[in-house]
Formats: C-alpha cells, structure tokens, sequence
C-alpha cells in the first residue's frame, strides 16, 4: 500500500470515483453534493491510496489559516478496509501538512468513525452536526 499525491487529472477521476463509491453508493449523499470547488488539482491537495497500481482510497487536504490543515473526504473502499488502510491515509496528510509548516489539523468526522480518530489522537471539539444527513463532529488534533 502506498499514498501518493495527484498530480495528474486521471489519478483525480480515480479518487472521484472512490468517493462516489463510498460517500454517493454506500451513505447515500447526493452526487451533485459530493464534487465542490476544492475538486481540483490547484485548489487543493489530493492523495490515492494504491494496492499496487489499484486505487482503494482517497484524502485532500487543504490549508485554510496560516498554521492548519483540514482532513477532507477520507474514505477507503470497502473491500479495503480494516488492515490499518485509514491510518496510512491519516498518517500521509498529517505528514504532508507538517512538511508545509501546519502545526494542527482539524477534520468533521462522522460520528461512526470517531473512536478510530480519537484513536489517532484526534479530540473532539464539537457537538453532533449534520453534512448531508449524516451526524459529524469537528475533531482537531496538534502536529
């Protein structure tokens, strides 16, 4: 397993179609509400997660003050799962934020996957919302 950073439009359809997978086919969020104005490869960073050459999951990062990275549409197909495939993901963007100078990352995490945050020394500093009818909570953590 291996996390690279897209750099190219092919590797970025890629990840789109993990996300539609996992976010549109398995929970339901409306495809139109899945792509934003950050799915770009300037607007943000975007990682794939590779079984060999196969893409399995997929991250971005974006930089949104002068020291904090947010952890954006982390998910991993569900063939894939367990095995420690969300952690190699986390670890890579935390690094990734780190060799950027970010000293904190934040991400919304869905509720059913807060224990494996808090696990990765994520803290939870919200209350439940709500994104695309799914309950969320902010978590944040030091780098």
């Amino acid at each position: 397993m291996k996390l690279i950073e897209i750099k190219t439009t092919e590797q970025l359809q890629a990840a789109f179609a993990i996300r539609m997978a996992v976010f549109v086919d398995e929970q339901g969020v409306a495809p139109d509400n899945e792509l934003d104005a950050y799915d770009t490869l300037t607007a943000a960073h975007h990682f794939l997660l590779t079984d060999g050459e196969r893409p399995v999951g997929t991250a971005r990062l974006r930089f949104i003050a002068n020291d904090t990275a947010k952890l954006e549409r982390i998910c991993v197909l569900a063939n894939h799962r367990k095995g420690g495939m969300g952690r190699l993901i986390i670890d890579g963007l935390e690094e990734h934020a780190r060799a950027h100078q970010q000293v904190r990352a934040i991400l919304h995490g869905q509720t059913q996957a807060e224990v494996f945050y808090n696990k990765l020394g994520y803290e939870t500093v919200s209350a439940v919302f709500y994104e695309e009818a799914i309950p969320h909570v902010e978590m944040s953590k030091n780098l």
